[in-house]
């Protein structure tokens, strides 16, 4: 049983361990059609669509999984560690919010920037408008 109820499973093989997936029954599932009836059509302007095409086109390489570090699951490990160990435990720092940005006009800059193939220094203008 799982949560109270049973459910079935789909049991796989991964690396030297089982995964479990649970299974639902046909009346369990909305439908696609039925789960979207109510979206609205999105209106997306023929700017915006060249302008994602195009960051797509040049933000395109190929994906290494290895190169990617899982910066959660590094952080629970040192808090387990830190807990086991009897440390003190710090309290993470809230993050200051965000300015609001203009969504378009980010990603034209971002755009041009790649069209260059050098980032813009942006850290030397906000030390001058200081």
């Amino acid at each position: 049983m799982l949560f109270r109820r049973l459910r079935h499973l789909m049991l796989r093989p991964h690396g030297e361990g089982i995964v479990a997936n649970t299974l639902n029954f046909d009346y369990e599932v909305r439908s696609a059609e039925e789960a979207f009836a109510d979206a609205p059509q999105p209106k997306v302007k023929k700017q915006m669509v060249e302008l994602a095409g195009h960051i797509i086109e040049t933000m395109r390489a190929e994906f290494d999984p290895k190169s990617v570090e899982d910066r959660y699951e590094t952080a629970l490990a040192e808090l387990v560690k830190a807990k086991i160990e009897g440390r003190p435990i710090k309290a993470a720092r809230p993050k200051k919010e965000a300015k609001v940005v203009d969504l378009m006009a980010a990603l034209q800059e971002s755009a041009k920037m790649a069209e260059k193939g050098k980032p813009k220094a942006r850290t030397a203008t906000r030390k001058k408008a200081a």
